[in-house]
């Protein structure tokens, strides 16, 4: 056991934010933490961290527990080189290593002396028990996969990005590997490739994971638990996000027809009381009736909570349809900076758009995507003999995945105003109530929005402008998971045209028509979704026009190698894939558990002895399939 929460809660003046928060967070948990923006969810991790206390309850850690917290730009040194900084984790086993050092060379000066062996001996174990030969194989593999290799290891980390500076941070954790690691939206700032790169990592990890994320995909992949955080409380459920979503609406359908058939029973009885109570001849089993309403509405079936409203997003509501080709480039070279600092991102780039188009371009980051966008719209300048024209009757509208354009003086509803001095306050407040910013939220100042919402302050705009042409840049950045599903059905259902650039994989995999991959300065298109693009882009080495140098494109192949021969490799692939079939059976057989214990708790399982046995005897044997199913999973991921 790792960490026991029993009956936390916490407020924060007047304001609760959970109570009777009560879980396990046992040594090789993968927990996913879900919930809407600002319902507690970082406010959790921090009491399981121990930098915050809870206001009731308790929290017992394990022995020996060590916990690792991934936050924004955490626990990083100013002035330290990327190296240095992941070397600063294994500080003790470089001093150990220099004191082997210096006790060899006494050695050689004294070679007969039986306590120099002693403590020379002494020291390796330690050494060797840090694993300390392979230190430097950890940081660069670690490195590597999080992309950092492009940068060079001796860069100052003052010079990164903030996106960047978490990435580091997050590197710097998975070296710590402490037993217990926490990661709130890991995903932020990572390409594809360093993204496949970490969930491969923490798939293999061998202590507990406890991850908020909004992307779903990741979520899918990695995790055996959801807790679900709304309302205040927290509801633990088996399974990944997908099986999250099945069992959350699964247990809401129940307790509705519960409640509904206890509310229909209640109507029945107390129409017959009202009926027969004054009659002398039926006043007592009006009476008896009278108590079985009592009963009832002493234990009164508890009513499922209405889901937290998302936002409501409408984009068909555009007046007229553009001509056919919406938009066509020829000869675009997408450049940044400028005099000797200008560096060349794109060449030569040909695109086509068609009316209804659904484009997504994907690609690592700086690799030129958002610069591309902005050289469309006009907002970055284009080299001399570009072309780039736009159909008639094309109107389009923006969303820029940053917030710089924002004037972050401005209330919410000045902004609005700001982009259409023409319109009523009425319908500017009504589409802000509809992206859930309602009351005195209008009269926020830009500036003291959390990311989310001014997220919804964006798409509002967009909204209101009513355009046959969407561009959008990470539109999902920032949005929690109910807002996401949102704004996927309004892309799904929009009828005019849409470019996008975006790393959400879940999103990706349903909107397009086309993925077009920026890649060693050139545009590569794909037909379809983003696993069709997978499969296409797997099945060839090489697309038409697609760079052919590749040593930098699977880092993490080179890096996993390491001079293994062939048949290691090919055992620890077998290792990887039963360890994956392993966990899937673990995650299945704890949904089948918990389903049964559903079961048997419910109303009929009580009124019926046989089928109660019944369920007993199922339960029994699904908890033995699952501590052998457990036993292997533990023996697979222990290598």
């Amino acid at each position: 056991m790792q960490i026991t929460l029993d009956h936390v809660g916490k407020s924060f003046g007047s304001d609760l934010i959970f109570q009777d928060v009560t879980a396990k967070i046992e040594d090789r948990d993968r927990i996913g933490l879900v919930g809407i923006n600002g319902a507690g969810k970082t406010t959790l991790l921090n009491i399981i961290a121990g930098s915050l206390e809870p206001d009731q309850g308790t929290v017992a850690r394990g022995s020996g527990l060590t916990i690792g917290y991934q936050r924004q730009n955490a626990g990083l040194r100013r002035g330290n080189s990327i190296l240095e900084e992941m070397r600063s984790v294994f500080a003790d086993v470089y001093e150990l290593e220099a004191r082997m050092q210096q006790t060899a060379e006494e050695m050689s000066r004294d070679p007969e002396n039986p306590a120099l062996a002693d403590r020379y001996k002494e020291l390796e174990d330690r050494f060797l028990a840090r694993d300390g030969y392979q230190v430097q194989v950890k940081i660069n593999t670690v490195l590597t996969g999080m992309g950092f290799a492009e940068h060079g290891f001796d860069k100052a980390i003052d010079k990164l990005s903030g996106g960047e500076q978490t990435r580091l941070a997050i590197a710097k954790l998975l070296l710590e590997q402490p037993s217990l690691l926490i990661l709130d939206e890991p995903t932020n700032h990572l390409d594809f490739k360093t993204l496949g790169w970490l969930e491969d990592y923490l798939a293999g990890y061998k202590g507990a994971l406890l991850v908020v994320s909004h992307d779903r995909y990741f979520l899918d992949r990695l995790c055996g638990k959801i807790w679900e955080m709304e309302y205040g409380e927290l509801t633990v459920f088996p399974g990944n996000y997908s099986r999250y979503v099945e069992l959350r609406d699964e247990r809401n359908a129940r307790q509705q027809k519960l409640y509904e058939a206890q509310q229909a029973e209640i109507a029945r009885l107390q129409d017959y009381v009202d009926r027969n109570l004054v009659r002398a001849s039926t006043t007592k089993m009006a009476q008896s009736r009278q108590k079985m309403i009592q009963r009832l509405e002493a234990e009164p079936a508890e009513k499922p909570k209405a889901r937290m409203k998302p936002p409501v997003i409408h984009l068909n509501e555009y007046a007229a349809e553009p001509v056919k080709d919406v938009l066509l480039v020829e000869d675009l070279d997408v450049q940044v900076g400028e005099g000797e600092r200008q560096k060349t991102l794109l060449t030569g780039v040909e695109l086509s758009v068609a009316r209804g188009d659904k484009v997504a371009i994907i690609g690592g980051n700086g690799a030129g995507k958002t610069t591309l966008l902005k050289c469309l719209l006009g907002k970055s300048p284009v080299n001399p003999g570009a072309r780039i024209t736009w159909g008639r009757g094309v109107k389009s509208s923006y969303y820029d995945q940053g917030s710089d354009h924002l004037d972050p003086n401005l209330t919410v509803l000045d902004t609005l105003w700001e982009y259409y001095p023409k319109s009523y306050e009425t319908p500017l407040r009504s589409m802000l109530g509809a992206m859930g910013l309602k009351g005195e939220d209008v009269f926020k100042r830009v500036g003291q929005l959390s990311g989310g919402e001014k997220a919804r302050l964006k798409l509002a705009v967009i909204c209101l402008a009513k355009s046959n042409v969407l561009i959008l840049d990470e539109p999902t950045n920032h949005l929690d998971l109910g807002t996401k599903e949102v704004l996927e059905q309004a892309l799904a259902e929009f009828t005019g045209t849409l470019l996008m650039v975006s790393h959400d994989r879940y999103l990706l995999d349903r909107i397009p028509t086309r993925i077009i991959e920026v890649e060693g300065g050139k545009l590569h298109q794909y037909k379809g979704r983003y696993s069709d693009y997978l499969r296409e882009a797997a099945g060839q080495a090489a697309p038409s026009g697609k760079t052919e140098e590749k040593p930098e494109k699977e880092p993490p192949r080179k890096e996993s190698s390491f001079l293994r021969g062939k048949e290691q490799r090919r055992a620890e692939a077998r290792r990887r894939q039963e360890y994956a079939e392993a966990e899937k059976l673990v995650a299945q057989l704890e949904a089948e558990v918990w389903r049964l214990e559903q079961e048997i708790a419910s109303p009929e399982a009580a009124a019926d002895y046989l089928l109660l046995q019944d369920l007993c005897a199922q339960v029994e044997e699904k908890r033995e399939a699952l501590s052998k199913a457990e036993d292997r999973w533990l023996e697979l991921s222990e290598g």
